[in-house]
């Protein structure tokens, strides 16, 4: 082959590694995906279209563990985040009768503003979506620019967003709020506690969630500030009993 015969117009389909052959089948045909090929013997190979992209599935090595989550992934790169998590929550809603954001499967959060998700299929697969003008760099630690309980809410972020990791999230919150809680301004300290409740329901880590609820029922915030800690969170819901009242 010569360099002439070199068109730019390849298609790379990802491969993943497949434990649960029904599983997976029920999964993304839940989703919207068509199959486009479903194979268990000799050998396990399974196929789906979804818009403008497929995914591939093979058998798993042995030994492969599900729950760790580091059995493979690959990256869709699209224009806007936002219409695909929202098709995403509106199929899960029909199927399962709310969006998947504990366990396995699950998607991550959407937060306006946000440029990437996952979806973490049965076998532990992560396949993210980025936005392509996603930023290049990313300050792991909180943005260099941000002080205090700003700059712990921006790295409980990045974890949270970019490495998919709640836990280190949910315990940089914790140091930031014992650390810089008491001098932080009152919308922060309620972002801080509204992202502590979230995260102690997903992590299932809720023996503080009545003391956080109510240093953030006690916190004075105006209708504006409400909003925007509501917002904060995936699922708003999590905070009815403890968000207060905007000041009249």
């Amino acid at each position: 082959m010569t360099d002439e015969q070199v068109r730019s117009n390849e298609t790379v389909v990802p491969m993943l590694h497949c434990v649960s052959p029904e599983e997976t089948l029920a999964f993304w045909s839940a989703l919207g995906f068509t199959v486009t090929y479903e194979q268990t013997r000799p050998y396990l190979y399974l196929a789906f279209r979804w818009s403008g992209f497929d995914l591939n599935y093979n058998g798993a090595p042995a030994g492969v563990d599900p729950s760790a989550e580091r059995t493979g992934g690959c990256v869709v790169m699209v224009d806007a985040v936002a219409p695909y998590h929202a098709t995403f929550s509106e199929a899960m809603r029909r199927a399962y009768g709310r969006v998947l954001v504990k366990g396995q499967p699950r998607m991550t959060r959407y937060r306006p503003g946000t440029s990437r998700f996952t979806v973490i299929d049965p076998s532990g697969n992560s396949i993210t979506f980025i936005q392509r003008d996603e930023p290049a760099e990313l300050e792991y630690g909180g943005s260099k620019r941000l002080h205090g309980l700003a700059r712990a809410l921006d790295n409980a972020r990045i974890l949270r967003e970019f490495k998919n990791d709640d836990r280190a999230a949910f315990r940089a919150l914790i140091l930031g709020l014992s650390r810089h809680g008491e001098a932080a301004p009152t919308v922060e300290r309620a972002q801080v506690l509204a992202a502590l409740i979230e995260l102690a329901d997903l992590l299932a880590e809720r023996q503080r969630v009545p003391e956080w609820g109510a240093r953030l029922r006690a916190l004075p915030l105006t209708a504006e500030e409400r909003e925007q800690v509501r917002l904060d969170v995936a699922d708003p819901t999590v905070l009815a009993p403890w968000l207060p009242k905007a000041e009249a």
